[in-house]
Formats: structure tokens, sequence, C-alpha cells
């Protein structure tokens, strides 16, 4: 069987239903993932209107077992949450928010519940969360509530490169507050667990530095030489494979190049620069330490384009193709084709 990727619609007036759409037109999807969105039929009947989008059936099921996955088919779980009648394409609105949200709780029940292998996310709208009375910030966030765990882990891959963060939606100068020798040596068992979980066991994690030349011994900053280096010495002592601070300049190139298995990239932008610059539209995030796999475009709702059917569907054929590479580490079922 191939593997079930339950797919929740994103904002309805962004750019998300033309991306799923664009997506299961592609056969190589079909072929190796029955996917299975969850969303508003309507919406995606008026996305298949908009200039130069593919025409597909949609089959609406309660249940991914009811689902028929053959090429040129949407296999739908249908919310019914957007009226038309109010609905505006490309602006914030609470009804979208709440209704973006419904999505990803369907569809967090069918992976825990087992009937779905894993999650790939399009984009959702913060504002529009916001709107609706949404008290979260993001897909994390709410997954992270969904299933009981207290600190989701984000992980990006882009072309084999791996990138955890160590801090994430907080400022710069709290970025440096936060790195501390214990929440260093915290993350490196995290993501050494979560990387062991995805079936990735050999090779070593590089820690990224954080000040120019990982400080020079104390020359540009202290915190390598008081927290970091520290932190991966005791993590040595204790037997994981780590390396660190290693330059930021050059530690992504390395593990590009092999030498690294993984980055524990500080702060936010220092690992999004680094992957997005790479290949903006195939860096794909992956919230690990769940009970379930899910994976997401990392590029937002695109309200300015969305209706205008060139939206590029790159990104979610990606998070489609990684949660079908990862989900039998989750699920412990045979993998029935490579993507």
């Amino acid at each position: 069987m191939k593997p079930i990727i339950a797919i929740p619609m994103g904002d309805p007036a962004g750019i998300g239903p033309e991306i799923v759409i664009k997506a299961l037109a592609d056969p190589e999807v079909t072929e190796c993932a029955a996917c299975l969105v969850v969303g508003d039929g309507t919406v995606l009947e008026q996305a298949m209107t908009f200039p130069g989008m593919p025409a597909l059936a949609i089959r609406r099921v309660e249940s991914p077992k009811e689902g028929d996955y053959r090429p040129g088919i949407l296999n739908l779980i249908d919310m019914e949450r957007i009226r038309m009648a109010d609905f505006c394409l490309g602006k914030v609105s609470g009804a979208c928010g709440k209704a973006a949200y419904a999505y990803i709780e369907k569809s967090a029940r069918l992976c825990l519940s087992g009937q779905a292998d894993a999650m790939a996310t399009p984009p959702i709208n913060k504002e529009s969360l916001r709107a609706g009375g949404v008290d979260f910030i993001g897909h994390t966030e709410i997954l992270g509530a969904l299933s009981g765990t207290a600190d989701p882990l984000t992980m990006f891959e882009v072309r084999g490169m791996r990138v955890f963060f160590l801090t994430r939606h907080v400022s710069l100068r709290q970025a440096c507050d936060d790195i501390t020798k214990e929440r260093v040596m915290d993350y490196i068992v995290r993501c050494s667990a979560a990387l062991e979980k995805l079936g990735v066991r050999q090779g070593t994690m590089a820690v990224a530095g954080l000040n120019p030349h990982s400080g020079e011994h104390g020359l540009f900053g202290w915190e390598e030489v008081e927290e970091i280096v520290p932190a991966v010495e005791e993590m040595r002592r204790l037997g994981y494979r780590v390396e660190g601070p290693v330059g930021a300049d050059s530690v992504f190139h390395l593990t590009l190049q092999g030498r690294y298995n993984s980055v524990l990239s500080l702060y936010h932008d220092q690992g999004h620069i680094a992957t997005k610059t790479l290949d903006f539209a195939r860096t794909i995030a992956i919230t690990n330490g769940m009970p379930f796999l899910r994976t997401s475009v990392d590029h937002g709702t695109a309200m300015d384009i969305a209706g205008q059917g060139i939206a590029d569907a790159v990104s979610m054929k990606e998070a489609i193709r990684l949660a079908v590479k990862y989900a039998p580490a989750f699920t412990g079922k045979e993998q029935a084709t490579d993507y």
C-alpha cells in the first residue's frame, strides 16, 4: 500500500488550494502517495477554474479507506466551512482562519488514529488565525497542542541537508541570551533522537558557531567559549557524535559535501538563509517529536497572487515526497515505492 498522506488545504483565501491541486495532478505524486485532502470542496472547485489550472475529479469521502487513489482524482474530506457568498479570495479573514484550523485538526486526528501515515501541509495565514480567534501562531504550535507535544522540534531539509534550530521565533537579542550550555546539550539530545527516528543513524551533527569565526577564542564574543564548546565537549564525553562550533560561513557547505549529517543552527535566520538560498522551493520543514510525521512547504499564503493560477507547486510536491520518504520510520510500515 502507498502511504496515506493527509493534506489540510491551508488558508482557503491563499494559494494552498491551487498548489494542492497542481501537486495532485502530477502522476509522480499519485504513483507513490495516497493523498487525502481535508478542506472545502467549493473552494477547490473554484480554484480549478483559475487560468491554467488542471481539472481533477473530486471524490468526497468520509475516511481514507473510501478513497480512490488513482491519477486524476482528488480524494476529499469536505469540511464545508466556507460560505462562498462571504468568501473573498486573497484577503485575510477570520472565517478562513477558523477553517484552516479545522482542516489541520481533522488531519491530525487521522494521523493520531493511524488512518493516515503522515501529514503534508500547505501554508496558513497567521493574521487569519488571529482574526478567527485561533490562539496559535502557526502549524507547529497547533499540532503540538493537538498531539500533546510540549515542544515540537523543527527540522529543515533541502537537497539532503538537514538543519535544526536552537531558537526560532524570538528576537536576535533573545536568541543570543538563549544560547546556554544546558540548552545546547538538550537540543543535541533531541536532535539526535529525531534523526534516529527518521532512520538517520550514521554521521556526525555539527553545531554552528554564533560569532564570526566562532568567536576566535573570545576575540569576537564569548558565547562559544563559555556555552557552546563546554556543551559539545560534554555531549561527546557522553557518546554523542557531534562537533562544533563550526563557523557558520562554512558549516552548511561542509554539510552539503557530506561532512556532517545535520546542522544545529543557533537562530532562525542563520539556518533559513542557508537553506532558502540553496533552493527556496525545495526547502521543506519537518516537525519532529510528535507521535506522527508532518512535513510542510516553507512559504506563505501569497495572498497577492491567489486566484491567478501561477503559484508554483514544487514545494508542495517536495513536502509530499519527504512525507513518503520518512513515513515508514514513524509507522513501521514498509514503503511501497521510492519517490
